[in-house]
């Protein structure tokens, strides 16, 4: 009889084939060698309505004519070696859009972008804080290298929301944060 035909390695060679299975699934390792790129537009007015004769024209203050810049941080590295910068924009229709520009990050499985009300700390004690408080999810990152917009829901309170981390839902940890500094 055969080695491979013993009861005793079939099933262990069973067991093993399932297990790395589930770590190809769990750690999705082939991440770490791709990268995702986005390149999307910095967010602009809104098309200009029709022309507004001086009889009919609002008294007041007029809106600008494009975003307005609300706050900006730069991310500093957690998990994962990462820059970029991050830009919070109120848009002439007052909807506001979290900005990633130049991010450059690994990829990994499950990232998310957060704003959250944690504070932003260097080193590795910065890596496991943004669950613990409030956070709002903007959404799956959607690619680790370039710029990419993140519209932010109607009502959320960005004087509590004070940081945004990539956030990897998987590990629970931060790959990569920044304080957001208001704008003067």
């Amino acid at each position: 009889m055969t080695l491979l035909r013993r009861p005793p390695v079939l099933i262990g060679l069973g067991v093993a084939a399932v297990l790395a299975v589930v770590a190809l699934a769990v750690f999705q390792p082939w991440k770490l060698f791709v990268d995702r790129t986005v390149d999307e537009a910095r967010p602009t007015a809104a098309a200009p309505a029709a022309p507004v004769t001086p009889a009919a024209a609002p008294a007041g203050p007029v809106a600008p004519a494009g975003p307005v810049e609300l706050a900006r941080g730069e991310l500093i590295s957690h998990e994962h070696a990462s820059s970029g910068s991050v830009v919070v924009l109120e848009l002439p229709d007052g909807s506001r859009v979290l900005r990633l520009e130049d991010l450059d990050t690994s990829d990994g499985p499950l990232l998310k972008v957060w704003l959250t009300d944690a504070p932003v700390i260097e080193g590795r004690d910065g890596w496991f804080v943004f669950d613990d408080g409030a956070h709002v999810d903007l959404g799956e990152l959607r690619g680790n290298i370039g710029s990419s917009n993140y519209p932010i829901p109607a009502g959320t309170d960005l004087a509590a929301l004070t940081s945004v981390s990539i956030w990897c839902e998987r590990f629970s940890v931060s790959f990569a944060a920044a304080e957001l500094v208001p704008t003067p």
